[in-house]
Parts: structure tokens; sequence; C-alpha cells
């Protein structure tokens, strides 16, 4: 876990079912409302297509799906968090952007070892900040194939 080297985390959080997730905010390009996504056929269930972001072609994934769990209708809270990897510029379909935070070494946790959920492979650590739980991702590991 890479928590150990860096002082603080600055991270995005947002909501995906009932649960807050954080991401590092120097991953994270922008956080965009919803908008109409152009389906690619051939993807995986989970890639929504892709859309044109100020004259750059974005792929969109859905979080929730990609986790596994069941889809839900957009709403007036759902975001789109652009993220960047290396190279690669992905958007990811979120129920709500909440905040950004910082978060102190000592909050983060490793993630516990019989989480037993689909997403258990894409946690980085788990966060307490006063009476929320984070759900550190690996954007490395959502992002994989």
């Amino acid at each position: 876990m890479t928590a150990s080297v860096q002082a603080d985390w600055k991270v995005i959080a947002f909501r995906l079912k009932d649960e807050e997730y954080a991401l590092p905010v120097q991953h994270v390009r922008s956080i965009e409302k919803m908008q109409p996504i152009t389906r690619v056929p051939g993807t995986a269930h989970y890639v929504k297509g892709v859309i044109n972001l100020r004259g750059v072609v974005t792929p969109i994934i859905d979080l929730r799906e990609r986790f596994g769990f069941a889809p839900e209708p957009y709403g007036e809270q759902t975001r789109i968090i652009i993220v960047a990897l290396e190279d690669m510029e992905v958007g990811l379909i979120v129920d709500a952007a909440n905040d950004v935070l910082d978060l102190p070494t000592e909050s983060i946790e490793p993630p516990p070892e019989a989480i037993g959920s689909v997403e258990a492979s894409y946690i980085d650590g788990v966060a307490k900040v006063e009476n929320r739980l984070l759900i550190l991702l690996d954007l490395a590991k959502v992002l994989d194939r």
C-alpha cells in the first residue's frame, strides 16, 4: 500500500449505492454532470460508451456495474468523474460526487482481509474520517480489464 509514503492523501469522495469511496485527487481531471453517451458495440457491459468532452473522445465506465452492483437509473446527483492514469483518460459514472477531503495517513488502514465482495480487489485501503468510512480505490485495478 502506498499510504505510508505520503504525509496526507487529498481525495475526491463519491457515493455508490450506500457506500462512500475515494480516489486520489491527482488522478481526477474534472467532475461532469451526466451527458449523452454514444454506445460502442462489442465492449464490456460496464463500458457505457464514449462522450466528446471538450474535443476529446473519452470512454465511460459505470462503476456500479464494474463492481457487480445492480444498475440504477441515473439521477440529478449522478456525476461522471474524469480520471487519468498514465496516458489513459476515462470517465467513471458515480451516484454522487461528494467533496474533496484531506486524509491523514494514520486514518488509513489496509483493506480488511475477509471482505468477500466483488470490489475487494479494487480496494487500496479504508479511511476513517470523523463518523465516515471511506473506501480508497486503486485506480489502476479499477481500470484494468
